[in-house]
């Protein structure tokens, strides 16, 4: 219940059904991109609302059909009414993402602007929204077209020189063509690489606070977060199980985890609460390892380091307790896993430097060289196809260094220009579409 509600028809006959139900104006005469106040009635002539109608009529609209939004009062009982009289006139409830499928089999949008609909709905942050936004406009597919376009250019003089095979003729500048090919490998591996980001902005991060018990890693939470959301006790083991808090910093969303402490449990329960610690450190992306500056020696902290460091993981190491220690050496503490510039002296407890941290957590996500203003790959779907395409232009490389006849050339040519065209939709099967328009609602 709202205090609005919008059903939305597209189709060939979406002005014969509603100008059937709606009375105050000729809909079917009326202009496009016009707006009418007038009442819905059913076949019995009973008023159900008043109620404005939106015109927008093809080729000029969303989906590129004739389209009328009927904007009525947000009553449950009104909307379902209104929904069941357009369905007894002729109309059908539309499919999950129906109304961007259309849009995209009429030419609206190619299929990365398409997706990027889902993901704007979704958005949660000023970061997801801009990439969206960015999608939207196309900011990958204009990139892909525009290579595409110069590499199919290239195939067609190659394919070319299949019709005179006999008389030993090329149309192709080989040295034009691996140029062509480099810059488009160098695109797709920045497009690759831009994915850790995309993904960061699109599903969050996953970042751990652990440490030995009393390290402070719940203070350290709280203060992060502004508020008390993990118990705090000078009792070590208090934290047993996870918490997990969503903290944004500048448009990027950290998913934080508070773990247990890393020590020999004492009982089941802490055990249990242990191995979940490690657990959630192997599933995430940035590990905030905690230490108290008063208690634990650089050799402590080097075997922890050794035992928790893994490929891909990024650490950062929070020296904690300053206040009590201020003349702690915080570089001492540095190692083969951890070097002194991730090593982060704070006070969790008087909230020091934790701007500092915020910072570091930032940069450890985003890069200087990977801005959110370059196009950014937010969808897997997108990486596999770029990574084919890749592999495709590789044995391209290949075939030209080994001297190759033109036809198996032409062949891996064709390949990475379809695994291209898969990623904009200008190459695409049902089974793709139903794929991606099935996450969508039903509404868009």
């Amino acid at each position: 219940m709202g205090a609005l509600g919008i059903i939305r028809l597209s189709g060939p006959d979406t002005f014969r059904i509603v100008n059937d139900i709606f009375y105050g104006a000729d809909l079917v005469k009326a202009d496009s991109h016009t707006i009418h106040l007038g009442e819905l009635r059913n076949e019995e002539g009973q008023v159900l609302d008043e109620a404005l109608t939106f015109l927008f009529k093809g080729p000029k609209s969303y989906t590129g059909e004739d389209v009328i939004e009927i904007s009525c009062h947000g009553s449950s009982y009104i909307l379902q009414e209104v929904l069941d009289l357009c369905l007894r006139k002729g109309a059908r409830p539309a499919d999950p993402g129906e109304f961007t499928l259309r849009a995209f089999l009429h030419g609206r949008m190619d299929l990365t602007q398409a997706e990027s609909v889902a993901d704007l709905i979704a958005s949660d942050n000023a970061s997801s929204h801009a990439v969206a936004m960015q999608q939207m406009r196309g900011g990958i597919s204009s990139e892909i077209k525009k290579l595409r376009q110069e590499l199919i250019d290239f195939a067609a003089l190659i394919e070319l020189e299949l019709d005179f095979s006999e008389e030993d003729v090329e149309f192709a500048n080989r040295d034009a063509l691996r140029k062509l090919i480099l810059k488009i490998q160098k695109l797709i591996a920045a497009l690759l690489e831009s994915f850790r980001l995309g993904n960061a902005i699109k599903q969050g991060v996953n970042t751990v606070i652990a440490g030995r018990p009393n390290a402070g890693k719940s203070t350290l939470l709280n203060a992060l977060l502004q508020e008390e959301r993990a118990i705090v006790s000078e009792v070590p083991g208090t934290t047993r199980d996870t918490i997990e808090e969503v903290l944004h910093i500048k448009g990027i969303a950290f998913r934080l985890i508070d773990t247990a402490g890393i020590r020999e449990a004492e009982d089941q329960v802490e055990a249990i609460g242990v191995q979940k610690t490690m657990t959630k450190i192997a599933e995430s992306s940035i590990l905030v390892y905690v230490f108290d500056v008063t208690d634990l020696r650089p050799e402590a902290v080097t075997a922890d380091m050794a035992r928790l460091h893994r490929p891909g993981l990024r650490i950062l190491a929070v020296a904690n307790k300053m206040d009590r220690y201020p003349y702690a050496e915080p570089s001492s503490y540095a190692s083969e896993y951890l070097p002194a510039e991730d090593i982060i002296a704070v006070s969790a407890k008087n909230q020091m430097n934790l701007a500092y941290l915020k910072d570091r957590l930032y940069e450890a996500v985003v890069h200087e060289d990977l801005l959110l203003e370059n196009p950014i790959v937010t969808n897997i779907r997108h990486v596999h196809a770029l990574q084919k395409a890749s592999e495709s232009l590789d044995a391209v490389l290949a075939g030209l260094d080994q001297g190759i006849t033109h036809d198996f050339i032409a062949m891996d040519i064709r390949q990475s220009l379809h695994h291209l065209g898969e990623i904009t939709g200008e190459i695409s099967t049902d089974d793709l579409l139903d794929s991606i328009f099935s996450r969508f609602c039903i509404g868009k």
